[in-house]
């Protein structure tokens, strides 16, 4: 149970500051790269490939080792464990070893005086290469049978009668880009000897205990040499959740061997020529409808681009098969994911994980079908919508689990009226009916986003809080801090469960020495896991005090209380420090560890069903863009957003959430296009060539509100997630450019817009979409 409110006291639910604002704005917050480097640090740099797949024949490193300031050179024979970093299949080495199998991926280390030196020195290394067949993209990968992983099929009903008997069939192909994590910190890893063989490292990571594995098992070492710090990262958004573990890897071989510390920090170009991405997909489908739009069965084939590893393209994958029918029920289905074997980088996790491409292309089928019966979208998917309860029916998902808080109905309907969303479809109505250059656009999109890992035993969390004598308390907990608040939150908690002020709670840097074998800071349950974790140490100690006030000043359980930094018991008030002075001389343990495991939860990976999610997210926004039709120039003139976080632990943190993930949607649906050339080498490595949103992108409206509800199931505080759920609501910006682009032909047909809708991709649609609008006026006279 929580700690119960005697008073309008509380420390969640309330908008306090980020803990580390005041830090960030002026600049003494410690990223990895600002800790003091100790007296003979080394700095190491990566020697990359140039080719996309090659068996390598020589390579001739004497030029490396002659660079002056270079103290040492290693390559993957010189790892005294396993070279490998996969963080489930191990296909993945840290350092190539024979075969390359992508431009950019690491074949050997230099370790140099300065950063600077070591860079230099990588570039001198003469390597010899022997060509071998390179796949390049999702479709060549389909077609060679060329695939990480198996492929993965979830089937319900008879999708083939359904789509045989169906009104109508809506049958294409369709893609959606990739998208670069551009975190503001690039990865990092800074390993630093310890006695008895023992290994510190401080890194940028996501996941520090699989950080803790890789290095253990590379150095040939128990996990108890190995100690993993994490203090915050400068952004992560799922790149610092398993290819972080390169870095760490490698600069832990260098500093084993030289018995020195070793940092290994990458540059934009390099971070971003060496790691993973967002998944790539590209579909295949075919829907059956009625004449209403209401969907009958669904056949749909996506590819991924995975790269040339598995990495963690199977829960990805996982992720998007669950999350196609987005907020609609789906009777019959037949969906199958084939992860693509390429020769480029790994892809891997990327804030919403699959998420959001499986419930982007649902959106991109309802928006034809709409335009197709010359109906208003909104209209359709109100009518695909799951039911609210048993009584209605349709609530039960492809994969098997029951929708049990369905609010998307009411949450529509509310930001319908608040965003004027019908008036103002008449209004870009009129506006485009009398101005033929621009033209404007506007959609209303909806989302459900399931909240948990799909691999269940993941969906588990520690943590430790200590009290001090002077009443100020110590919180260690798994989760890791990337700016997104975990630790702002968890201190809450753990201050509202012990009566105290926030300002009393200090959270310390995530370390494996403190709280093991846990999981990633991902999948949005930072929050949920480690807080009830926190929770749980937190309420044995205040259990703990509580049994000591009664036996120390009477009364029973009942009147006990702990709030705004006082104990209520018997009538009396007595300051907590007080206690906690007391406490200790009755010696009475003023510390815990605490434990959180999610109930409720099984997958069965084999027919992809269960009850994989501990609840769900929902959503919804609406978008007004403007088109300049003869340049593709656009702009993204009001958006409003309505998100279900149930009740915010912090709502300040929590719109701010909101915010950032749907600028980052937009950028990776609109003006983030990763390209590879036709040797495979990424040509958009650097801002200068990968553009993301800027302020001047954002809205000069942006008006974002959280949905006032109270989550079903028993998440801390009755709190929902916020990370990666926001991050679909930006389709509403795609579908708005779309609706946009479909006005130059009065409606009549489907633009191909592919994502990301760049400024050529919507000049190219504008074109084809006259082309058929033409042929189709030729034709009929």
């Amino acid at each position: 149970m929580n700690q119960p409110l005697t008073t309008a006291w509380a420390e969640v639910g309330i908008s306090h500051p980020h803990e580390s604002a005041v830090l960030h704005v002026c600049g003494s917050a410690t990223y990895t790269d600002d800790i003091p480097e100790l007296h003979g640090t080394l700095h190491a740099a990566l020697g990359l490939s140039s080719h996309a797949h090659a068996r390598v024949i020589s390579m001739n490193l004497d030029a490396v080792r002659k660079m002056p300031g270079v103290v040492a050179v290693y390559t993957a024979r010189d790892f005294p464990g396993t070279n490998q970093c996969g963080p489930i299949i191990k296909d993945d080495p840290i350092l190539a070893d024979g075969v390359v199998e992508y431009v950019g991926q690491p074949i050997f280390a230099v370790v140099a005086e300065s950063h600077d030196q070591a860079r230099r020195a990588a570039r001198l290394a003469d390597i010899q290469y022997e060509a071998l067949p390179a796949v390049l993209s999702p479709r060549a990968a389909a077609e060679a049978q060329s695939f990480v992983l198996p492929p993965m099929a979830l089937r319900r009903g008879d999708a083939d009668q359904a789509l045989t008997s169906a009104p109508h069939r809506l049958q294409g192909r369709w893609q959606v880009g990739g998208q670069e994590q551009f975190y503001l910190e690039g990865q990092i890893a800074y390993a630093m000897p310890k006695e008895g063989q023992g290994m510190l490292v401080a890194c940028s990571t996501q996941h520090p205990s699989e950080m803790q594995h890789v290095i253990a098992h590379a150095l040939a070492l128990p996990s108890h040499a190995v100690q993993v710090e994490c203090r915050r990262m400068g952004g992560g958004f799922g790149g610092k959740e398993s290819q972080s573990a390169l870095w760490a890897g490698v600069a832990a071989m260098c500093a084993h061997h030289l018995h020195r510390p070793v940092k290994l920090r990458a540059d934009r170009d390099d971070d971003m020529q060496v790691t993973g991405k967002r998944h790539e997909f590209h579909y295949d489908y075919d829907i059956g409808y009625d004449d209403t739009g209401l969907i009958l069965g669904a056949r749909i084939d996506m590819i991924l681009r995975a790269g040339f590893s598995a990495d963690l393209s199977g829960p990805v994958a996982t992720r998007a098969v669950c999350h196609v029918d987005n907020t609609y029920y789906l009777s019959d289905v037949d969906i199958r994911a084939l992860c693509g074997k390429t020769n480029t980088q790994s892809n891997t996790a990327f804030r919403g994980f699959g998420g959001p491409q499986g419930a982007l292309l649902i959106e991109y089928v309802i928006d034809d079908i709409a335009r197709l019966l010359g109906k208003d979208a909104l209209e359709v998917r109100k009518l695909n919508f799951y039911g609210r309860n048993d009584a209605e029916g349709r609530n039960v998902t492809h994969y098997g689990q029951k929708v049990v808080d369905n609010v998307i109905h009411e949450l529509v309907t509310e930001l319908e009226h608040s965003s004027d969303y019908q008036q103002r479809r008449a209004a870009v109505r009129a506006f485009n009916a009398s101005s033929p250059v621009l033209k404007k656009g506007l959609a209303l999109t909806p989302h459900k986003f399931g909240i948990a890992f799909n691999v269940t035993h993941l969906n588990q969390a520690g943590a430790l809080v200590h009290v001090y004598l002077d009443g100020s308390v110590l919180v260690n907990h798994g989760g890791t801090e990337m700016g997104q608040g975990v630790n702002t939150k968890v201190a809450q908690v753990v201050a509202h469960e012990l009566g105290i002020p926030l300002s009393s709670v200090r959270i310390a840097a995530t370390d494996t020495s403190k709280v093991a074998n846990t999981s990633a800071t991902a999948a949005s349950t930072g929050a949920d896991l480690n807080g009830k974790a926190a929770q749980d140490a937190a309420r044995q100690i205040r259990d703990r005090l509580t049994d000591f006030a009664i036996k120390t000043y009477g009364g029973s359980a009942t009147t006990v209380a702990f709030y705004a930094g006082q104990v209520h018991v018997n009538g009396r008030q007595i300051a907590f420090a007080e206690l906690i002075h007391q406490a200790y001389l009755a010696r009475v343990q003023l510390w815990s560890d605490g434990f959180y495991a999610t109930p409720g939860l099984h997958w069965d990976g084999k027919s992809m069903t269960g009850n994989p999610f501990s609840y769900y997210a929902y959503g919804a926004a609406v978008s007004e863009v403007i088109v300049d039709t003869l340049t593709g120039e656009w702009k993204l003139l009001r958006a409003d957003a309505l998100y279900d976080a149930g009740n915010s632990l912090n709502p300040a943190l929590d719109i701010g959430q909101v915010e950032g993930a749907f600028i980052q949607g937009m950028g990776w649906l609109t003006t983030e296009e990763l390209v590879w050339n036709k040797d495979g080498k990424l040509t958009t490595h650097a801002p200068s060539t990968y553009k993301i949103p800027a302020i001047s992108d954002c809205p000069e409206d942006f008006r974002v509100r959280l949905y006032k509800n109270s989550n079903v199931a028993d998440s801390i505080h009755r709190s929902k997630a916020v990370g990666e759920p926001p991050l679909l609501l930006p389709f509403s910006v795609f579908f708005a450019l779309r609706d946009a682009i479909a006005s130059v032909a009065d409606d009549r047909f489907n633009p191909a817009l592919t994502a990301p809708a760049t400024g050529e991709a919507i000049l190219r649609a504008i074109s084809t979409l006259r082309v058929t609008l033409a042929d189709n006026t030729n034709s009929q006279s």
